[in-house]
């Protein structure tokens, strides 16, 4: 083979090309977004506690939403009972809003960390009033 020298200078400038990205990143990712909850609802509440527990809401918070939403539109039930027996009022803006009103600083910091676009402001208002 008369272009064997230049099938292999090929072949090494593409195996550079191609792992150059993960031999500069070396495989580090990014750091974990840490949402603001510096509100002022946030601040005047006497117990720091959400619809949940922390754990459970970072986790499941999107499946948690997506069931409300079928709980309270579909069934026409529009209360939550937690774990621990209180009562909720199903409402993104009125409930879950009320607190997490710093949507750019506590959604959407998560949201871009995790290349996710919710469908909630489809239908919904940001805290800002400004539909998105």
């Amino acid at each position: 083979m008369y272009d064997s020298g230049k099938v292999i200078i090929g072949l090494l400038i593409f195996a550079g090309i191609f792992l150059f990205p993960f031999i500069y990143d070396h495989g580090s990712p990014a750091p974990k977004p840490k949402p603001s909850l510096d509100t002022p609802a946030i601040k005047a509440l006497p117990e720091k506690k959400c619809v949940e527990d922390t754990q459970f809401m970072i986790t499941t918070h999107m499946q948690f939403l997506n069931d409300w939403r079928d709980q309270a539109l579909r069934d026409g039930n529009r209360w939550y009972v937690n774990k621990e027996g209180k009562k909720i009022w199903i409402s993104l803006q009125n409930t879950c809003m009320k607190c997490h009103s710093n949507k750019k600083d506590f959604c959407d910091k998560c949201h871009n960390y995790a290349a996710v676009q919710p469908y909630c402001w489809d239908c919904h208002y940001d805290p800002n009033g400004s539909k998105l």
